[in-house]
Formats: C-alpha cells, sequence, structure tokens
C-alpha cells in the first residue's frame, strides 16, 4: 500500500479541481485526473472515445491512462504525500454506471493500484455545479455518480471522509487536519 498516495474523489462538479489547485499551492504534489485531458485530446483529434460517442472506448482509455498514471508515480516512489484527482476506482464507478462489462485483466489490476485507505469524497455542490465542454452531465447524474463513487470505494475496502462543503480555506484546512 501507498499510505502517501491520497485520492480526492466525488461526482462531477464537487470542487475537486479548486481543492486540488489549492493543496498543488501548498507544495503538495497533485496528480490531474485523466478523464478531461482523454476527453480534450479526443475532440482535437476527433476521436471516437468520448462519453457521448463511444462509451466503452472511453472507459477503457480512462482506465488504461489511469493505471498507467500510477504505476509511473508509483514507479517514482515519492516519499511526500501526493494527491491524486480521482483514482483508478472511479473508471471502474464508469463501467458499472454505464453497464459495461469489466474485462478479467482490468480487475486483477485493480487490486494491484492501492491508495491510502483514507479516500476524501466531495459531495455534489449545486451553488458551483456547471456544465462545460468536457462536462455534459445533468445535475440529477452528478448525484447519482457520487452515491455510487462511495458504493465503489466502500466496496473495494476504503474508509471514506467526506470533505464538508464551504470556504477553499475551510475544505484545505479538513483535509489537511485529516491526514496528519
Amino acid at each position: 500500500m501507498k499510505d502517501n498516495f491520497y485520492v480526492i474523489t466525488g461526482g462531477p462538479g464537487s470542487g475537486k479541481t479548486t481543492l486540488l489547485n489549492e493543496l498543488n499551492k501548498k507544495k503538495f504534489q497533485t496528480i490531474p485526473e485523466d478523464a478531461r485531458r482523454i476527453i480534450k485530446e479526443q475532440i482535437k483529434f476527433q476521436g471516437l472515445g468520448l462519453p457521448w460517442k463511444d462509451k466503452v472506448l472511453y472507459a477503457t482509455l480512462m482506465f488504461n491512462e489511469s493505471i498507467k498514471t500510477y504505476q509511473k508515480i508509483r514507479k517514482e516512489n515519492p516519499s511526500g504525500i501526493i494527491f491524486f484527482d480521482r483514482g483508478v476506482l472511479d473508471t471502474v464507478c464508469y463501467f458499472i454506471m454505464e453497464n459495461i462489462p469489466i474485462p478479467k485483466k482490468m480487475a486483477v489490476l485493480i487490486n494491484e493500484v492501492i491508495y491510502n485507505r483514507k479516500v476524501f469524497v466531495l459531495p455534489p455542490w449545486k451553488e458551483i455545479y456547471e456544465n462545460d465542454g468536457e462536462r455534459k452531465q445533468k445535475w440529477e447524474e452528478a448525484v447519482t455518480t457520487f452515491e455510487r463513487m462511495k458504493e465503489i470505494y466502500i466496496h473495494y475496502g476504503y474508509n471514506l471522509v467526506e470533505v464538508p462543503v464551504g470556504t477553499i480555506e475551510n475544505r484545505l484546512k479538513f483535509v489537511l487536519d485529516e491526514i496528519r
């Protein structure tokens, strides 16, 4: 287990990126989510690996990139605390929500990717939720994603710590107090 690898997760539009940006400003290493990058690349190159075009291809790209990112960081063997914007289990959640079967090879890899057992989950926050060129989910989907995400992480043995809605300063303090 990598005790210094923390996941920050939750549904879309919950403030994850803002929190990760603040952690980065405090000199913590943060690892951006692969999903947005994949969407941007697929749009740029007119690819099919988009959630609104080919969900299976998109899910597979997300899974492979999440694994690759984790393995790269693990190989570097950093000693400091690292925060991941979503973990591999977020991709598993996408597979399940979209009724996409998880291939056996992926199921094996899922169990090889282990983060700190304390996972920070951000609840849906309607006041800050908005759609953009990469995020097209409706509010109700964001709420459902949050609930399913919690179920998946608990199923795999993680302890969820819900980060309260509030100012970025309070959220940052909450997370830092939890890891001390």
